[in-house]
């Protein structure tokens, strides 16, 4: 014999089934429920390039201070990283266990062009945005068609090559280069815009890779000297960056200086300064984006750098102020927030990746002033514009040209603080 269905357990039943055909609710969402948004990423805590993991430790910071005053329409932001020890076999571990066990909204601001890389298929397949990925690589933003739901942050390092080549040749066109660069994308980007910006002037004389599992880079720096340049390239990281300035000073050479941006942190510099005594970091130049926390007399009264010393103290009290990954950690950390923010007051992985993609933010307090982050789906641009950016004290060393174009006659720069920085921006929308 046959059970009747009461007639309120029928109307339940039909309702649940009307709600579930009208779409998903916040719990529905990975990574969303009433009370918090959880994102996830991953950072070398551990390994020779450790130094980044500061990135994430100021972004989880930011996180906090935001979650503190009201959040996002009323949901905390968690953050949860991961170690993948700067190996991209790792990343893909690592992000594996954000997505399928932690059940994230969405992957932020995971350090390194061939650990990004390593991940993209698969979160592209599975429609897991990757925002703020923390490279600058050609490959990101030539991607962004075939893989949509990935999305760069940091400046092209295409362009930041161009850049130095457009410098060199205005300012040095009978430059000797030499480059030491790493054997990967991000290296072999910056050495492609260098070669572009050139434009036939200069002249690159020597060029070395180094591997990131390379013990040191002497052997490298020391074929270099061997060329007789006198301007040194140094497209590596942070480690390689102070191996470099070291192995100079040894060998007695003193080439003209340009630093990779991803490098240039004070905390670096200050060791190879302490180490080399300043013979040979004197004048390097790099481009900036950023605001120098660590310039108080230039920024000191400066609202966003105020408002970053204020996070650290309540949120990363045993974090160090100077280091501009914490700077830059939070610099990408609002850019996420705003684009949560846009995402709605119940975000889909969807609503998330439309807001990332059609930003155009102009008031990032992180930021140094003018600069706009301006994202689209179809180019991943990203950062608009940088600066160039010389570690003296007196203008003249960053010229290397006649004695006309020193000090405050150079048009191309100014006098601060701790340094020069060219008034002229560049533009480095949608990569090179």
């Amino acid at each position: 014999m046959r059970r009747r269905v009461p007639p309120l357990a029928g109307a339940l039943v039909a309702a649940l089934l009307v709600a579930a055909l009208a779409g998903a609710r916040p719990s529905d969402v990975p990574g969303v429920s009433p009370s918090e948004l959880l994102i996830g990423g991953t950072a070398p805590l551990t390994g020779p390039e450790s130094a980044y993991s500061v990135i994430a430790q100021g972004a989880d910071a930011y996180f906090k201070y935001a979650s503190s005053h009201g959040g996002v329409f009323g949901r905390k932001i968690r953050y949860v990283y991961r170690d993948d020890a700067y190996i991209p076999a790792q990343t893909v571990v690592q992000t594996r266990a954000l997505v399928e066990q932690d059940h994230v909204l969405a992957i932020f601001n995971s350090v390194g062009t061939e650990h990004a890389l390593a991940v993209r298929p698969y979160l592209n397949q599975l429609g897991v945005p990757q925002l703020f990925v923390g490279s600058g690589a050609d490959q990101i933003a030539r991607g962004a068609t075939q893989f949509p739901w990935t999305l760069g942050y940091l400046p092209s390092f295409v362009a930041e090559g161009r850049i130095y080549g457009k410098y060199i040749a205005s300012t040095r066109p009978k430059a000797r280069i030499a480059v030491l660069y790493e054997d990967s994308d991000f290296g072999h980007d910056l050495l492609a815009g260098l070669r572009s910006g050139l434009g036939g002037k200069g002249k690159i004389v020597a060029k070395q890779s180094y591997a990131v599992t390379d013990a040191d880079v002497a052997s490298q720096v020391a074929a270099l000297r061997a060329s007789k340049a006198d301007t040194l390239m140094l497209f590596a990281l942070p480690k390689q960056v102070i191996q470099g300035f070291v192995s100079a000073d040894k060998l007695g050479w003193r080439p003209h200086p340009f630093v990779a941006a991803v490098s240039i942190d004070p905390f670096v510099m200050n060791v190879a300064r302490f180490n080399t005594k300043n013979r040979t970091t004197e004048g390097a130049i790099s481009i900036a984006f950023l605001k120098d926390a660590s310039n108080l007399r230039r920024w000191g009264k400066d609202a966003g750098v105020k408002l970053y010393y204020s996070i650290m103290k309540t949120y990363n009290p045993d974090g160090d102020p100077k280091a501009v990954a914490n700077f830059y950690g939070m610099a990408v950390a609002y850019t996420m927030v705003d684009a949560l923010r846009h995402a709605g007051r119940n975000p889909t992985r969807q609503s998330l990746l439309t807001a990332a993609t059609h930003l155009k933010e102009t008031a990032n307090p992180f930021l140094l002033p003018g600069i706009v982050v301006r994202t689209a789906a179809a180019t991943a641009t990203r950062l608009s514009r940088c600066r160039c950016t010389a570690t003296t004290r007196a203008c003249g060393a960053c010229s290397g040209g006649s004695s006309r174009r020193r000090g405050s006659d150079n048009p191309l720069c100014r006098r601060t603080a701790r340094g020069v920085r060219f008034r002229q921006h560049t533009r480095v929308e949608g990569g090179p």
